[in-house]
């Protein structure tokens, strides 16, 4: 009976530790109490989980600075290209990465189709400003690859946006 109560007790300070309800420093002294400086493993594995969090957070800071590189300095179009290309494919093998992870995968999905939609129309209006034609190839291939996205990896929110910025492209071409 003993056992069994001061597993109930671990198992409700995991759960402290795990929702932030204590501090980490209290929790790990209560679990080296009540476990005898034996921790489980269950609260090892927790720990890594929130450093894949901060990796979310570093990476969506990747979108203020291509809009920092974009409208803010003056940097010549070869020279902003190449950094934000550079952007892009940090986003696609940090992709790469959380789905091998098994890892929510929406937030570099989202922030890599967004720094390549600035980038593309940036180049296409910097390179061709008197084409507005390129400019709207480019984004209808930005809306496939948005509609190819959702439906390769099970994703409607990509789906509805490729959907509807092709509806919404296609009524200011014509309209």
């Amino acid at each position: 009976m003993n056992e069994n109560r001061k597993n109930i007790i671990v198992n409700e300070i995991l759960s402290w530790k795990k929702a932030r309800m204590l501090p980490e420093q209290y929790c790990d002294y209560l679990l080296a109490l009540y476990t005898e400086g034996n921790q489980p493993e269950i609260s090892k594995k927790g720990m890594k989980n929130r450093g894949l969090w901060k990796k979310h957070y570093l990476f969506i800071l990747l979108l203020p600075l291509t809009l920092f590189l974009i409208h803010f300095t003056e940097l010549s179009i070869t020279l902003q290209m190449p950094l934000l290309i550079l952007f892009v494919l940090t986003g696609i093998i940090f992709t790469i990465y959380f789905s091998r992870k098994g890892i929510l995968l929406q937030i570099p999905i989202i922030v890599s189709a967004l720094i390549l939609l600035l980038t593309s129309v940036e180049f296409f209006s910097s390179v061709f400003p008197e084409r507005p034609k390129f400019l709207y190839f480019n984004l209808i291939i930005n809306c496939f690859l948005w509609l190819l996205c959702g439906w390769k990896l099970k994703q409607p929110a990509f789906t509805i946006s490729g959907i509807l910025g092709l509806i919404l492209l296609i009524v200011y071409i014509f309209i």
